[in-house]
């Protein structure tokens, strides 16, 4: 039945957001499964699907959801053709993790734990120790890395159980901290060019009886971003990673599994006053805000002290129909950082966190002038933006 027209719309009802596969299914129980099958102490496989390898490699191309490989055989032929060796042969994608954005996931997938642990759970999030934003993949304002994210990366933990364990990614990535809390461990080689990694990440495979390696492509996303998913310029990029994909699987050493995967998938926003409602002009939405954190699709809203539930409650009666509107508890119990939060990190969280259902946006203008001119976002919990590839390919 309709609603009458003066009664308010209904908000979206929590439990219909799609909570991540934490724990059976998730980028953070990707290396935890692998190295289980190296035998390293103190890990499961989490994945049960997987088969052990000996020599195990991880290519992570930033952005390239499932969606995005599903839609475009013609651009993709090989990855396309992986599509049913995806999840050990299920042909079913794995979930990236809340939100889907670069920082949390590449967290997850090198410390092996959801975001609620590790503690970065979003692209900026507030510092409670300063009261100011954080920007997690930029590091800025710099904070202590270990105090920050103090648990090991799995490649350490390999590392130091005798697995050969290296990196093969961009030189300037090297001495990042999020590189530091998320990816280090073992060996690290910089490398500019895309087909260089591909070689080197095979070289490294075949160096040791037991070895895991990772490797990272970051254009796509950038594409993405800049042009959209469905510019040229995107399938371009999606072209060339397709290539250095087919590169890196036909130099796989013996007794070997490579494993294709990506941090999240992306979707276009229209430039239009539906699609990109600005926080910046809004004063409904601005009403008792003291930080807006997060990104367009995943934000995290700080309130002026006493102001939480106000705010709550009219970022549910602006945005309820459009978007998943949780309190901080609200989205700790659903479950969208992982089964626990620790401490550190409750404060980090949103007092409010609104993740986007429909194909929209909260930009904010003045303050993030270059974010809120993106063409393709991601961040949320919908599928197009969680669900990610893990194709396989085995010697």
């Amino acid at each position: 039945m309709a609603q009458p027209a003066w009664q308010d719309p209904e908000p979206l009802p929590l439990d219909t957001a799609p909570v991540p596969e934490y724990g059976t299914g998730s980028l953070a129980d990707l290396l935890p499964t692998l190295v289980a099958g190296q035998e390293v102490p103190g890990f499961t496989a989490s994945i049960p699907e997987l088969t052990p390898a000996d020599r195990n490699c991880v290519f992570l191309i930033d952005g390239l959801g499932w969606e995005q490989i599903t839609a475009h055989p013609d651009e993709a032929p090989f990855l396309h053709s992986l599509l049913p060796t995806s999840r050990g042969g299920t042909g079913r994608p794995i979930t990236a993790g809340f939100p889907a954005t670069t920082a949390t996931s590449l967290a997850s997938v090198g410390t092996g734990l959801p975001p609620g642990k590790h503690g970065l759970p979003g692209y900026t999030v507030r510092d409670p120790a300063t009261g100011a934003l954080m920007n997690q993949l930029r590091w800025k304002p710099w904070t202590s890395p270990k105090v920050w994210q103090p648990y090991p990366t799995v490649f350490g933990l390999a590392d130091a159980a005798g697995v050969r364990t290296a990196q093969v990614s961009a030189p300037a990535f090297e001495q990042t901290p999020l590189t530091k809390v998320a990816l280090s461990g073992g060996s690290f080689l910089g490398r500019l060019a895309g087909e260089e990694r591909m070689d080197v990440a095979a070289q490294r495979l075949a160096a040791g009886d037991r070895s895991l390696v990772y490797t990272y492509y970051s254009e796509v996303d950038g594409a993405g971003h800049r042009f959209g998913t469905d510019s040229d310029a995107w399938r371009g990029q999606l072209m060339y990673v397709d290539g250095l994909a087919r590169r890196l699987a036909e130099q796989l050493p013996p007794r070997s599994a490579l494993y294709i995967t990506a941090d999240h998938g992306m979707i276009d926003i229209p430039f239009d006053e539906q699609s990109r409602i600005d926080f910046d002009e809004d004063w409904e939405l601005r009403a008792g805000v003291a930080l807006l954190g997060g990104e367009g699709r995943a934000r995290h809203v700080y309130a002026v002290p006493g102001a939480q539930a106000d705010v709550l409650t009219v970022w549910r009666e602006v945005l309820g129909e459009q978007f998943w509107v949780a309190s901080r508890d609200e989205a700790i119990a659903a479950g969208w950082f992982g089964p626990e939060v620790d401490e550190r990190v409750h404060g980090r969280i949103g007092d409010v966190v609104a993740a986007a259902h429909d194909d929209v946006v909260i930009t904010a203008s003045r303050n993030e002038p270059h974010e809120s001119a993106m063409v393709g976002m991601h961040g949320s919990l919908t599928p197009v933006e969680q669900l990610v590839p893990l194709l396989e390919v085995r010697t």
